[in-house]
């Protein structure tokens, strides 16, 4: 009885591993990609970068994380005067993993907005 509790446990624990490390990889990506976003909208706030500039900023960074969204899906927007605007970054995109009978999409709405301190 005691071999099958401990077969059990294992059998359990390399399931839990194996799980996490199907779901854990996208969520640290979308974290990167929050981050990368975030600092992009402060840098644009403050220099001449256009839109379309940001925007293909944004979607290199995706490209580097193999973030699945296409830079139609990427929204960048600014308003105002360099240095007294806002600029928004957006995007919305959707990561699927397939558990052995249990597949998941998982959704990720990364965005941040900076207004400009003047």
């Amino acid at each position: 009885m005691g071999t099958i509790k401990l077969v059990l446990v294992f059998i359990m624990l390399g399931l839990g591993v194996y799980v996490s490390a199907e779901i854990i990889p996208p969520y640290f990506a979308n974290y990167q990609f929050q981050d990368s976003i975030e600092t992009e909208a402060k840098l644009g706030t403050y220099s001449n970068k256009t839109e379309e500039t940001i925007r293909d900023s944004v979607f290199k960074k995706a490209q580097d994380l193999e973030i699945p969204v296409a830079k139609e899906q990427i929204k960048v927007q600014r308003s105002g005067a360099q240095g007294s605007g806002t600029v928004y970054i957006g995007a919305e995109y959707v990561v699927h993993i397939d558990l052995p009978g249990y597949p998941m999409d998982l959704q990720f709405h990364p965005e941040t907005k900076n207004k400009g301190v003047f």
